[in-house]
């Protein structure tokens, strides 16, 4: 730049002497404007796939089993699904990639099981776009190390979504993970305890979650799509009064993340009669999700628990999937805590005949 400027000041100072003052100065300018730098252009945020996502939820210990996985990639492609959830940091607070990230071997955290350089690209030549979960304050292991949050129930396994420690923790996990070969980071329990009354009084708790997800949208959109795990019942219109002990505002999640994953398990309904209904109890949840404008990929059930008694675990993943299907919803992930989708697999090609 130096030289550039340099030249440009002789040949100047030559056409002042033959043209005169008003002339250079038309000149320089035109010169200083051409000598800028070219503007370099912003790469968009990657987002999640425009084809529809289809998958389930891998524990890490069942990726990492060879027979495992490759009986479920087996499966998934045979029934049209392309993509996997894999717990690369679980709700035993553990970390289950080779990471760097000093505080997780300073705590215990560090179970590398998972051998991310050879199983991701063999995946990624499958065809599968490749989630990876992080679970954020439901953590065991930091809680052990930090102050655990004081909760109601399940003392010593939460930490305060608004200590900055915590955040930095996971951000810095976060950030090591996108540059694994994932497509996408999935956040989970990003919330805090459940427990409470139904009132307004919890904006230090929605603002300490915001805060979060603005430094993981600032320092990780250009680099990974990220995607956030939320309760079903965050769907409904009661969810914008911000009333819930949770923390969960999904239009403020939506500002931060690429798409939203509310658990819709009919199973973990208290009212008999959502329980009872799968098929009204997805569609219901859906259409008041979809009323806010909201971008869902619904996670759907893919285990047996409060099986209605006049249904099979096959009507029952049939009648998720109808409700979900009529609404217009073509991505959609399944979650089984076990790896254990035989259930589903039957389910779905029952479906198809």
């Amino acid at each position: 730049m130096k030289n550039t400027y340099r030249f440009f000041r002789i040949r100047i100072w030559r056409i002042f002497g033959l043209l005169g003052a008003g002339f250079v100065l038309a000149t320089l300018a035109l010169l200083l404007l051409v000598a800028q730098p070219a503007q370099i252009p912003v790469p968009a945020a990657p987002s999640v796939a425009h084809k529809p996502i289809r998958g389930v939820y891998l524990p890490a210990h069942v990726a990492a089993h060879p027979k495992k996985l490759q009986t479920i990639t087996e499966n998934a492609r045979r029934v049209g699904f392309n993509a996997l959830v894999i717990d690369i940091k679980d709700n035993h607070g553990l970390v289950y990639y080779d990471t760097k990230v000093s505080l997780v071997q300073k705590i215990g955290a560090r179970r590398p099981i998972l051998k991310l350089g050879e199983l991701l690209p063999q995946l990624k030549a499958q065809g599968f776009y490749l989630i990876a979960r992080q679970v954020l304050f439901y953590d065991p292991k930091l809680a052990q190390y930090l102050d655990a949050l004081k909760t109601e129930r399940e003392s010593g396994r939460w930490v305060s979504p608004a200590d900055e420690r915590v955040q930095e923790y996971n951000l810095a996990i976060a950030e090591e993970v996108a540059m694994l070969g994932f497509d996408e980071i999935q956040f989970d329990y990003v919330r805090w305890p459940d427990g409470g009354v139904y009132q307004p009084i919890y904006a230090e708790r929605y603002a300490a979650i915001e805060r979060f997800l603005q430094r993981a949208h600032r320092e990780l959109h250009k680099k990974i799509a990220l995607s956030a795990d939320v309760f079903g019942r965050a769907l409904w219109s009661w969810n914008l009064k911000k009333i819930d002990p949770i923390g969960q505002h999904l239009e403020t999640f939506q500002r931060y993340v690429n798409v939203l994953s509310p658990m819709i398990y009919p199973s973990h309904y208290e009212t008999e009669a959502l329980r009872a209904d799968p098929y009204g109890t997805i569609k219901k949840a859906i259409s008041a999700g979809q009323e806010r404008g909201l971008s869902l990929r619904p996670f759907l059930q893919a285990f047996e628990m409060r099986i209605p008694a006049t249904m099979t675990y096959t009507q029952y993943i049939q009648a998720q999937l109808r409700a979900a299907h009529e609404l217009g919803i073509e991505s959609y992930l399944f979650w089984n805590p076990r790896g254990d989708y035989a259930g589903l697999w039957q389910a779905l090609e029952s479906r198809a005949r």
